[in-house]
């Protein structure tokens, strides 16, 4: 498995597909062509599908400013490699081709020649839960401990990076407010809710001030603002919030939070490594299910709970959201997306409980849940997974 940086990129929204890798390919390869008077780029499958969306002709045009580009959209081509396909030609001042590069965006903003993950840098010796548990038993460690054996020294300044943009856009989403850009003219809800929570007390205050955390930031990633992926843009919210949520009612210093990211990353690269975080791919499961199961062993590390229990937490929150597809309202961000984050959110407080509740014994394991989730993805008809051509994103239209 790859670093568990790769889990956590910093950027801005709305989409790591759709927005952050395109971007990063279109700056790589204007750097290489110097000297291209201008740009074509083609987009296929869901890049094209809901590409515009999610504002991914922005990026490429902000990435090859001030040289003009060309920008062809072709959703009813699927290339076999994967489903977001992006084909970049460099032109001369006669229209001549000097370079052209194929690649895919292969989700958390990562990039692909090949459409697969075969040629990214392992550091991880281990790549299956089991193996990692038992190892982890053996010698007495947690997981954050584990990551902390393979990732450079810098591993814990990148988390507290990472921790304080994820806290800022909690901030900047609470005092925001208005409407989010695009055709939807949605309202922002962040704020208000967030006052509205100050009004309950106990368990009910926490959970709304859940919700609140979790719209803050997927507004924030909506509106194109800097975010943290966990492990996608999409599924931005999650994470924050469980984990500002616990460090701001139980006082949970900084050095704790930094540990329970460690393990939320680790579980989020798992997934990552042996199915997919791709709503493209995979549907929404990749990317909310995913966010979730790495909130829950997080906040089983956070509360002391056992290696066992946070595996247990990991599964469960995987496990109840097998089959959710993604299906986004003109393909914004937006519909379900942002509601999804602050359901997820309290889904993976719940899961921690109930994983902290039991032993940590239980009989479907998470690496069975993994594959069972990569298996339910590509058995997913493609027109619901993110080409706003099925689901929600049709028959709201109706």
């Amino acid at each position: 498995m790859e670093s568990i940086k790769e889990i956590f990129k910093i950027g801005n929204g709305p989409s790591s597909s759709h927005t952050m890798a395109p971007r990063r390919a279109a700056l790589s390869f204007a750097e290489r062509n110097p000297s291209a008077e201008r740009f074509s780029v083609t987009l296929y499958g869901s890049l094209a599908a809901t590409g515009k969306g999610h504002f991914t002709d922005k990026a490429l045009e902000n990435a090859f400013s001030p040289k003009p580009v060309d920008i062809e959209w072709d959703p009813g081509t699927v290339l076999k490699q994967h489903t977001n396909g992006m084909e970049f030609k460099a032109l001369d001042r006669e229209g001549n081709v000097l370079d052209k590069w194929l690649t895919f965006s292969i989700g958390g903003g990562d990039l692909s020649e090949t459409g697969t993950r075969s040629s990214r840098k392992v550091i991880y010796p281990m790549n299956k839960m089991a193996d990692i548990q038992a190892y982890c038993q053996k010698k007495g460690i947690h997981f954050w401990e584990y990551v902390a054996m393979f990732e450079e020294e810098d591993i814990w300044d990148y988390l507290e990076k990472v921790w304080q943009t994820m806290k800022d856009a909690i901030h900047r989403g609470l005092e925001n407010e208005g409407v989010l850009p695009g055709p939807l003219h949605l309202a922002r809800r962040a704020a208000s809710y967030h006052i509205k929570a100050q009004g309950y007390k106990g368990s009910m205050q926490r959970r709304a001030m859940a919700f609140s955390y979790a719209l803050a930031v997927a507004e924030e990633n909506a509106s194109g603002s800097v975010i943290v992926t966990a492990p996608t843009c999409g599924s931005c919210g999650v994470i924050p919030s469980v984990l500002y949520l616990n460090q701001t009612s139980y006082n949970f210093p900084e050095v704790r939070i930094l540990r329970a990211l460690a393990t939320a990353g680790l579980i989020g690269s798992l997934i990552k490594s042996n199915a997919s975080i791709s709503g493209a791919e995979v549907g929404c499961q990749g990317e909310i299910g995913s966010a979730c199961s790495m909130s829950a062993a997080a906040g089983v590390q956070l509360f002391g709970g056992s290696i066992a229990q946070a595996e247990y937490a990991a599964s469960i929150g995987m496990e109840h959201f097998l089959g959710l597809t993604c299906d986004p309202v003109c393909g914004l961000v937006q519909i379900p997306c942002i509601e999804r984050n602050a359901f997820g959110a309290t889904r993976a407080i719940d899961a921690n409980m109930y994983a902290l509740l039991s032993d940590g014994t239980h009989r479907i394991s998470f690496d069975t849940v993994i594959e069972t989730m990569k298996r339910t993805g590509h058995d997913l008809p493609s027109l619901y997974k993110e080409t706003s051509e099925g689901g929600l994103a049709v028959v709201s239209n109706q």
